[in-house]
């Protein structure tokens, strides 16, 4: 972990540990089970059930050109060293959180995730305090309207339960698909349209080329990053103008 000088903490599974120092998160991959907490020195990693594999996680670098062509960017980034970022690896995971993102700034859909988790996941007795899960594709055909209005997700229901009835019927077959094939078929569920797709695929499998670039997010943080950059207002002429400053580093 000495190469690593900070862990990205963007999906909303990731909490305040309970002592106030870092944060927390429980990483599946398949039917293993992780605690993964954030720290000074990297991130440690406590095995919760039998694995047979670690949580892959990519390590980015600021690309070089970058500190030339775009010193303002550069000089907001570099502070950061080598970031690590875990792969969310569970595709369940990854589709439903996409699916709460999409049209709601992240601290919004971050809480509307979490009351979701609390309402209807399972609970994780920890030693630091419990924790819940994303609920199953199966909790998420079970629950009533009332029960996603009182999370204040009334407006995804339809969404979470074509994307819940799809993971259950194709989801195996799914997970062995290159990322740009994926994005394609997520793309395909009834109401999840593509850039739910796209975002679930980067955040499964840290492919950021299959990130949509024209997000608002990325826009927001980039006019902070570099204000006096004559950064496009227009989504599409904004993704575009992203995907040339960083060329293939568009994470």
């Amino acid at each position: 972990m000495s190469d690593i000088d900070f862990v990205m903490t963007d999906h909303p599974a990731w909490i305040p540990a309970r002592d106030g120092r870092g944060k927390v998160r429980v990483l599946v991959t398949f039917e293993g089970r992780w605690l993964l907490r954030t720290g000074p020195t990297g991130f440690t990693l406590r095995e919760l059930a039998p694995a047979a594999f670690e949580p892959a996680y990519t390590v980015f670098r600021l690309p070089p050109h970058v500190l030339n062509e775009l010193p303002q960017l550069a000089a907001s980034l570099a502070g950061l060293g080598a970031v690590a970022r875990f792969r969310t690896g569970n595709l369940w995971d990854a589709l439903g959180a996409a699916a709460i993102a999409q049209m709601h700034r992240p601290p919004h859909a971050a809480r509307l995730y979490r009351q979701f988790c609390y309402a209807h996941g399972e609970r994780l007795r920890l030693p630091g305090g419990n924790y819940w899960l994303f609920p199953t594709p199966e909790a998420v055909l079970d629950l009533t309207p009332d029960q996603f209005t009182a999370v204040g997700l009334a407006a995804k229901r339809g969404l979470l339960r074509d994307a819940a009835n799809s993971y259950l019927r194709d989801g195996r077959h799914w997970q062995t698909l290159p990322p740009p094939r994926l994005a394609e078929q997520l793309g395909r569920i009834p109401r999840v349209g593509q850039w739910t797709a796209h975002a679930a695929v980067a955040d499964w499998s840290n492919d950021w080329a299959l990130y949509p670039a024209g997000d608002l997010t990325l826009r927001t943080w980039a006019r902070r990053a570099a204000p006096d950059y004559p950064w496009p207002t227009d989504e599409r002429a904004f993704a575009n103008c992203w995907r040339m400053l960083t060329r293939t580093h568009l994470s």
